[in-house]
Formats: structure tokens, sequence, C-alpha cells
């Protein structure tokens, strides 16, 4: 009998382990879309002969679909469900990648990273979204942190694929290789269940309860979980109307802008969409430098996101959150300041770039993985499809602003001056975490959701 049980249990993390790997590579498309640009830009622009203020829009133009995706992923993910959001996520991502590597001109080119762009903003919102909702209270911050890692790597492959292209300038390899792991996902997609608060907001709490009898550890939990959802589900209002005449919800819903702001404006994705440029500031003059460059930047991105996955559920988000920015504020300002005296010697070129790494450090243990995580935990049920759709569609909105005015700032304030900026906003984004971000580690969703309706300060809905 207990052999049983414990084969039970184990046979039930696997299957958690292995419903969440395949929603998490919805990141890795994520990744790929984000990094490849990087080293396909400069032969886009060399090829088309593009103005500055054209690439600005090349690289800004997914982050415009993003926006947009993310609008729309709100009522499809309501009406269709996760998984079948995550399906269409998947078909874009084929789409836009075959039209981008067999784009004509510029015009064609920023019409298939917008179609990517709506597919990375499906993705974005949906699979933290279905993470949250399937994985338990104990694992939920590292399964949404495995998103995060499955960006990261989708970055790291983008930038080796970049660099092994770069020898020929073969940028539409670059751009078009993505379609097999595109591909791949939807394969992938087919297999996962339904989310079961979905089902459960829909009313099929017998489907609800069959799947999260396939992913608890006993009957017993998961019928306390749908118990507690079935709790959550009698707030009669929902969506829009939940956030007119609930200040509770208005507040949540509030708090997960300002961490998506938050997370852009760290500065992380002008590495992200230009560190060629980056190191070309330097000193290293050498496309293959350059490029070899930006494999090292995806590479500690994606060994520093481990240290989230480790943290996450046992440190806490908030101490993690607020060492992050600490971290990010000390590699960008000091990289703004060798920047500012001059980088002449080839050590002074080294240390700027182990303070470009350190920076990109802070941000995969902390924001990059666990503005995702609070912003898939502080929502109600009854409010979670609005308000991720409200935060989601910002984390766009500002990546487009961050992505279209990074080589503006360069231009027109220098370069010292804009990595400042960056850092002074770090140190800006310590304070506010202080002051309005909770710690939910090992705290369901309904007991989050009950501390929020109850009027409790935000920094103090994650308390028993």
């Amino acid at each position: 009998m207990l052999s049983n049980t414990y084969t039970s249990r184990t046979s039930n993390k696997a299957m958690t382990f292995f419903v969440c790997f395949l929603a998490a590579l919805a990141g890795l498309l994520f990744g790929l879309d984000i990094g490849v640009i990087a080293g396909a830009l400069p032969f886009i622009a060399t090829d088309f002969q593009v103005t500055l203020n054209q690439q600005e829009w090349i690289v800004s133009s997914m982050m415009f679909g993003a926006a947009i995706g993310a609008i729309g992923s709100g009522w499809m993910s309501l009406r269709l469900g996760r998984k079948k959001s995550l399906m269409v996520g998947a078909i874009l991502f084929v789409i836009g990648s075959v039209w981008s590597a067999i784009a004509l001109n510029i015009s064609m080119l920023i019409a298939a990273r917008i179609v990517l762009g709506l597919a990375v903003g499906v993705a974005s919102y949906t699979a933290p979204l279905y993470l949250s909702e399937i994985a338990s209270e104990k694992i939920r911050g590292s399964m949404i942190s495995l998103y995060q890692l499955m960006i990261t790597i989708g970055i790291l492959m983008a930038y080796i694929s970049d660099t092994i292209f770069s020898n020929t300038g073969a940028w539409r390899y670059m751009l078009g290789i993505i379609t097999i792991p595109a591909i791949l996902l939807l394969a992938g997609v087919l297999f996962l269940p339904n989310s079961p608060r979905w089902l459960a907001a829909k009313g099929d709490f017998r489907d609800a309860q069959r799947v999260l009898d396939r992913l608890r550890d006993t009957s017993e939990h998961a019928k306390r979980e749908l118990d507690e959802i079935r709790e959550s589900l009698k707030v009669k209002q929902s969506g829009w109307q939940l956030f007119q005449h609930n200040r509770n919800f208005r507040r949540a819903v509030f708090l997960g802008i300002l961490l998506q702001i938050m997370q852009q404006f760290t500065g992380m994705n002008i590495i992200m969409y230009y560190a060629p440029k980056i190191f070309e500031i330097a000193g290293f003059a050498n496309t293959t430098k350059q490029m070899w460059g930006t494999v090292l930047v995806g590479l500690v991105n994606v060994l520093a996101t481990f240290i989230a996955i480790g943290l996450v559920d046992r440190w806490g988000r908030k101490p993690t959150l607020i060492l992050g920015f600490l971290v990010m504020a000390c590699g960008i300002g000091i990289l703004g300041t060798m920047l500012h005296i001059t980088i002449h010697s080839v050590s002074a070129q080294y240390f700027a770039i182990i303070m470009l790494l350190i920076f990109i450090v802070g941000f995969a243990m902390s924001a990059g993985p666990l503005v995702w995580v609070l912003c898939s935990e502080i929502q109600p049920l009854k409010g979670r499809d609005f308000g991720i759709t409200v935060s989601t569609t910002t984390n766009w909105i500002a990546n487009m602003i961050v992505g279209a005015t990074f080589l503006s700032m360069l231009d027109i304030l220098g370069k010292a001056v804009t990595f400042w900026i960056y850092a002074a906003l770090n140190i800006l984004f310590i304070v506010l975490t202080i002051i309005l971000v909770p710690e939910t580690k090992n705290i369901s969703l309904e007991h989050i959701e009950c501390n929020l309706m109850l009027g409790k300060k935000l920094r103090d809905i994650g308390q028993k």
C-alpha cells in the first residue's frame, strides 16, 4: 500500500514537471526571437542600407506586435483556454519565422517581426499564467522561473546561431532556423492538460478535479485546492467590472503594471537587443569578438537564472529582487563610469565587460523571472485574465520604448549618461520593492487573493 502511494506521488510529480517543461518551451521561442535580432541586425542594415531610426523600428516592431498579442491573449485565454492559446502562439511563431527569412525589403521584415511579436505576446501572457495555475504553491516560483530559464536558453541559442552564420552574413538563416523549435512547440502543446482553474471557472469541476488528481501529491491535496478555487469563484464580478468596482483588485492591477515597468527599465533588454553594439562601444572593433562576446552574455544569462530557480522558493521573491536591483545598479553604473573616462587599455576593456556581465547576473537572478512570478500570483482568479493582460501589455509597451530609444539616447545624451540613467532607475526600484512588493513564497494563490480582498497592504498580501 505504501509502495503504491509512493509510486503515485512520484508519478504525479513527474507529470507536473513534464507539463511545466512543455509549457515553458514557449519561453524558448520567446528568447530566440529576442536574441536573434542582435546578430542579424548589422547584416540586415548592410543589405537593405537602413538608417539608425529604421534599425530601431526593426528591433521595436516585435514589441509593438507583442503588446497587441498580449491584449488579445486575455480574451483568447479566457474563451479558448490556456492550452489553445499556447497553440495559437506556436502557429504564429512558425508563420513569423518563415516570413522573416524570406522578407524582400524592410517593410516586409517589419511586418514579419510584428507577427512574431503577436506570438511572443501570446506566449509571454499565457505561459506564466498557465504555469502558475498548474504548479503547486511549493514549486510555483521555480516552475515560472523555469519559463524564464527557457527564455535565456533561447537567447543563448540565438546568439550561437548568429555567430555561426555571421561568417557568411546569412541573416535569413539566422531568422529562419527558429521555425524548427516553433514546430516542436506546436507538437508539444497537444499533450498539455487544460488549466484546472480555467476549467473550474467554466463550471467544469469534474475535469478540474481530474487534472488536479494527476498533478498533486495526494487526492486530499487536490480536493482541498479545488475547494479553495470554488471559494474564490464566489466573487460575482470579474474582469473589467471587477476592476471598475473593486478598489483592492485595482491595487493588484497597478502593482502588476509597476512590476513590468520596473523589469523593462532595468536596462536589460538594451543589452539583449544591442549586445554587439555595446561590445563595439567598449572597444571591441572586431565583428567576431563582438559576436562571441554576445554569446558570453547569453551564457551568463542562462547560468545566473539557475540562481533564481534555487532561491525563489527558499529565500523568497522580495529579498532576491532587492539584491538583484542592487547588483544591476552597481554593474551598469560602473560601466557608465568606465565609458565616461574612456576605455584605452585592454584591461579596461575586459573590466568593462565584467561589469556588463555582473549586471546580467543581477537581472537573471531577480527581475527577469521574479516579475513574471509575482504578476501571475497577485491577481485574483476572477480578474486574473484581465490583470495579467494589462501587466503583460505594459511589459511590451515599456519594452518597445526601451528598444526604440536606446540608440537615440546614446546619440543625444552620450554613452555614460545613458547607462547612469539606468543605474539610477535600479536604485529607485529597490525603494519601490521595499515599500510595495509582497513576499508570496509557499502561499497559495487563493490565500494571496483573500488577503488582497480584505484590504491588506500590498506588501502584506503574502502573509499567512
